[in-house]
């Protein structure tokens, strides 16, 4: 295993930073989800957001953060 990397006083090793960034992501999975089920609508600069979209950022986002924590739990 790698050295851990000192970033402002706090040491960032490899499990710790895996499941920091998977739960970021689990969360980001989280509330794609939410906005699909409940049709929430989101407009950026007059466009409209599909709702696909989400469900695509949902399945992407989740797939990430279950890769993150699961690799934080082996490291």
């Amino acid at each position: 295993m790698g050295s851990p990397l000192r970033r402002g006083g706090v040491i960032l090793d490899q499990k710790r930073y895996l499941t920091v960034a998977g739960a970021i992501f689990a969360l980001v999975a989280l509330a794609h989800l939410v906005r699909a089920v409940m049709d929430w609508p989101i407009v950026i600069t007059g466009w409209i957001v599909p709702i696909w979209l989400s469900w695509l950022a949902f399945v992407i986002a989740g797939a990430l953060g279950w890769f993150g924590l699961t690799l934080a739990k082996r490291a």
